[in-house]
This record gives C-alpha cells, sequence and structure tokens, in this order.
C-alpha cells in the first residue's frame, strides 16, 4: 500500500487522519459473511481490521512499530465513531466496537475530513499581533541628522556652538532615535531569536501555520534559559506549582530502585503502587505537559523524527520545549528522567505481567504528555512515537541549546550597537546605509568521507597558493626565496613537483647520496704561514 511522509506544515493531524483513512478504505480487505442466518456482502470484522490496520501503522514511516495492538483497538473506536466505519445494520456513533467477529462495513460518504482554509486577514476589530522588534519601523533605521549637523556647524565659534548646544537641547526625534533597549525589547529578542531558528529547522515558510504566537510568552523562555540547577532541570520560584513532595518522593523511589528511603514501607507489589500512583497524578493534571497550544507544533516536529534527521529533530524538541511554562518543562524533565532509568533498571520488578519495562513506560506516560483537545484525532500513536524518542535523547532534548544563548546574547549586544547613529558620507537627505542585520542559518551535515575529500582540497589549494606567493613576492630576497622554496620542496613533494615538473624529475635523480672527499673531512690544525 502507497504511503508517504507527511512533511510539517499546516493541520497536520488533520493530514495524518486523512492519510490513515485513505489507506485503510482503500487497502482493508472486504468479503462476504453470514451472521444471524443472513449474508452480508462486502463486510469485515472487528478482529480483521485490527489485525490489518496494526499490520499497517507499524510499517507506516509516520508512525513506526511502537503501536499496539490496544491502540489500534481505539483508532477504530475513533473511526466508528467519527463514521468511518459503521456496522452491517448502519449504526455509528454511540455503538462500541470490540477485539472480536462483530461485522462492519464503510459507509458511502467520504470520511476524510476538510482541511481547514487559511483565516482571514483580521480587521481593525479583532486582536492585533503584537509587533516584533523587526517590525517596528524606524527602530534600525537612523537619520543622518549629526553629520547635516556638523556641516551647518562648521565655521562657528567653538564657544558660540556650546552655547547653542546648551539652549537648543535635543529634539524629540533625536532621543527617540538614541533610546536604550528596554526589558521589553529584550524579551522580544528572546522570543524573534528562538523562532527564527524553529522556523528554519521545521522547513516551513511561517510558524503562523503550525502555531498561534499569541500563546508564546518570551519571559518562558528567558526563565527555562537561565533557570536551571546544575542538572539542568528548570527551577521555579513559585513552589506551588511544583511537583507535591510526596510525588517527588515516588519518583525518586522509582528511578533509585532498589536504592530507596528505608523509612518507606516495602512489600511485595509496592513499586507497582508507587508506580499507579506517580500516573495517577500526572493524568489528573488539567492539561498534558506539552499543552493544548503547543499540540500542532509538535505534531508538526514529528515529520522530522527520521533515522537520517535525529540531530535535527533534537534541535527541533530542544526549542519547542523551551516555549513551555517553566512548571511544565520541569514536570517534563523529571518524568522523562525517571522513565529513561525505570527502563535502563535491570534490577527493577516488572511492573506489568505482561508487557516489558520499556513499552509499559512509553504507553502510560504518552497521554499525560501529548493528547489533543478534540478526540478525533491520532494523538494516541503519535504521543507514543514522541514519548519514546524523548524517552531515549531525554538529556539532548531537555538541556539548553548553547548556540541559541550566544545567538540571543549577540544579537542583544548589536542591538545596542546601533542606536547610536552612523555618520556614512555625505547627506543626500535619505536613511544612511546602517550595518545589516545578522542572519543565521545551519549548515547541512556530510558524511566523514565528504569531510575528508573536502578537506584534502582546501589544504592543497591553500599551499598552491602559498607556493605561489613565495614566487611572486617582490619584498622576499633571492636568498631568502630560494630558501623558503627548498624548505617547501622538502615538506610538500607532491606540489613542487606538480609546479615545477622538471625539478621533480630532477630531484628523484639527484636523491643518490655522494660520497664527500675524504680530505674535506680532516680537520686543519696548521696556519698558512706552516
Amino acid at each position: 500500500m502507497d504511503s508517504h511522509i507527511i512533511t510539517p506544515g499546516p493541520y497536520r493531524a488533520t493530514k495524518l487522519w486523512n492519510e490513515v483513512t485513505r489507506l485503510f478504505r482503500a487497502g482493508m480487505p472486504v468479503r462476504k459473511h453470514r451472521q444471524n442466518f443472513r449474508h452480508h456482502a462486502s463486510c469485515f470484522t472487528a478482529a480483521a481490521a485490527v489485525d490489518w490496520l496494526h499490520q499497517l501503522l507499524q510499517s507506516n514511516s509516520n508512525f513506526g512499530p511502537e503501536v499496539t495492538r490496544q491502540q489500534t483497538l481505539q483508532l477504530l473506536k475513533k473511526f466508528l465513531k467519527n463514521h468511518v466505519i459503521e456496522d452491517v445494520k448502519g449504526r455509528w456513533g454511540t455503538e462500541d466496537l470490540e477485539d472480536n467477529h462483530m461485522l462492519f462495513r464503510f459507509p458511502s460518504a467520504s470520511p476524510l475530513k476538510p482541511i481547514p482554509c487559511p483565516a482571514p486577514a483580521p480587521d481593525s476589530r479583532s486582536i492585533k499581533k503584537r509587533p516584533s522588534l523587526r517590525d517596528r519601523e524606524g527602530f534600525f533605521r537612523l537619520r543622518n541628522f549629526k553629520k547635516q549637523e556638523k556641516d551647518s556647524m562648521e565655521n562657528v565659534d567653538p564657544a558660540l556652538q556650546t552655547l547653542q548646544d546648551e539652549s537648543n537641547p535635543p529634539t524629540e526625534e533625536q532621543q527617540h532615535q538614541r533610546r536604550e533597549l528596554t526589558l521589553e525589547d529584550e524579551q522580544e529578542i528572546w522570543r524573534d531569536v528562538t523562532l527564527t531558528h524553529l522556523q528554519r529547522i521545521l522547513g516551513v515558510s511561517s510558524l503562523d501555520e503550525v502555531l498561534d504566537q499569541r500563546h508564546i510568552n518570551p519571559q518562558n523562555i528567558i526563565h527555562n534559559m537561565t533557570n536551571v540547577n546544575k542538572h539542568g532541570v528548570v527551577t521555579l520560584e513559585d513552589k506551588s506549582n511544583d511537583l507535591p513532595h510526596w510525588v517527588l518522593s515516588a519518583m525518586k523511589s522509582l528511578a533509585n530502585w532498589p536504592k530507596y528511603d528505608s523509612d518507606q514501607p516495602s512489600y511485595p507489589g509496592f513499586e507497582r503502587d508507587v508506580f499507579k500512583t506517580v500516573s495517577d497524578y500526572f493524568y489528573s493534571l488539567p492539561q498534558p505537559l506539552l499543552t493544548y497550544e503547543l499540540y500542532e507544533l509538535f505534531i508538526n516536529v514529528l515529520g522530522v523524527l527520521q533515522p537520517q534527521c535525529e540531530r535535527v529533530a533534537i534541535e527541533a524538541l530542544q526549542l519547542c520545549t523551551l516555549l513551555l511554562p517553566p512548571a511544565s518543562r520541569r514536570k517534563l524533565q523529571l518524568l522523562m528522567r525517571m522513565a529513561s532509568r525505570i527502563s535502563q533498571n535491570v534490577d527493577m520488578p516488572r511492573l506489568h505481567p505482561a508487557i516489558g519495562t520499556r513499552t509499559l513506560m512509553v504507553h502510560t506516560f504518552s497521554g499525560c504528555v501529548l493528547s489533543s483537545a478534540e478526540d478525533c484525532d491520532l494523538d494516541e500513536l503519535l504521543a507514543t512515537r514522541l514519548v519514546s524518542f524523548l524517552m531515549d535523547h531525554q538529556q539532548s532534548v531537555l538541556s539548553v541549546p548553547e548556540y541559541l544563548r550566544s545567538a540571543i546574547r549577540d544579537h542583544i549586544h548589536y542591538l545596542r550597537a546601533v542606536q547610536v547613529p552612523v555618520d556614512t558620507g555625505p547627506s543626500d537627505g535619505a536613511d544612511p546605509v546602517c550595518v545589516p542585520m545578522p542572519m543565521y542559518a545551519f549548515c547541512k551535515q556530510i558524511s566523514g568521507a565528504e569531510f575528508e575529500q573536502q578537506k584534502a582540497e582546501s589544504s592543497q589549494k591553500a599551499m598552491e597558493e602559498l607556493l605561489e606567493i613565495l614566487l611572486t613576492d617582490r619584498n622576499l630576497t633571492e636568498k631568502d626565496r630560494r630558501k623558503k622554496l627548498k624548505q617547501f620542496q622538502r615538506q610538500y613533494p607532491d606540489i613542487y613537483s606538480r609546479r615545477f615538473p622538471s625539478c621533480g624529475q630532477q630531484s628523484k635523480t639527484d636523491s643518490k647520496p655522494k660520497i664527500k672527499p675524504p680530505l674535506l673531512n680532516i680537520k686543519k690544525t696548521f696556519s698558512i704561514r706552516n
């Protein structure tokens, strides 16, 4: 069955739903069945649908082998609720579906969801987007008023000029152009630089397609990047938003099993009760840890979760998790660390009689990490894949990227520097050309063989240029030139022989050692007179 990767873009969750629906309707085998002494044409059993759809999802690059049979059954229930399928009597919506031999069929109407059209441009009465620094006209444009003032006051007596400067303070326009960066400006820089990097990683033309930027609080980004402890975990000023003490104690017990607090009770099955206590707390939170507002953004990050794009996916998730509220990011960090340690702990008793520890971690906490506000999305399947990736790379994903911190710091220093007007040539009434805004780009990763080849080619070219400089430099004396050329010939014979082929052949013939005359080795102990 033909399938393709749904690349990042607007309404990716809806496109994934339509893709799975299309593949299921096109490939699910249907045949004639008999039930209650009646024959039903073009139908299938629920168990057969679970088998076929489970195999499809595991082999599909958008979901992967982490999908379980139980998740496939949940998806079929959503299909029945949204009239992708119906029972043989035409009922759907409120009907239930189990992994049995009940008969179902496809309705004649198309079950595909319509892709929403882009929202119209907001009018003046709607909520306006807060302008960023790059949108504020005149913030970076500096008029050449200083040069004009200098030309006009060129022949004025210095004493009179001083008095005139004291009597004529700077105008309001000049004061505005010389203003310093405010706290609000710096917060906008943190926000804009982070979102610019994220947009380039995802490869979308605009983040408005996958994210409502009104939900982005720059203070969250600043807090998540600056208020961290020595382990890289976010610290909170308001402890009321932190995990309760009993939850932290339970998570530490599971993460450090069997080295836990001796004051805690110990009995057979104690670790299972502690694990259930932790999972119950996270499912009692009003929102998933990645929030409903950022659901579409994280769904788009799943488009780059391919084996060949692992580094790109890590960088994308680094930036996305920086947009979270600090309390949610802290809970996510502690939860992923605990789940990763439990899944790697060979001393941990089995927490489920039929499911492995790692699989249990992924499927238990996927719903409290990522879920949609709408009930008809594929959040169970997508969250499983995301949580599995977070567990494997939690130390890298949930760390603060140093390159982003440096980019923001350089951007702030740059904007502080351009607050001073620039004198550029004679004034013609036009705005001067200021230093261009710094742009940040990402390099394409190459293989090791390509790197070695480029390194060799660039080194060869540099040595050839050095040889030409030695030959054409007029500041060198002939003695120094010959000395440096001989040194170059000894160190880089291949490059020298290509430049002087005849000398290269001669050097090979003259490479035989010469026998020194014996008289030359005799030490002279007599003077000229003797």
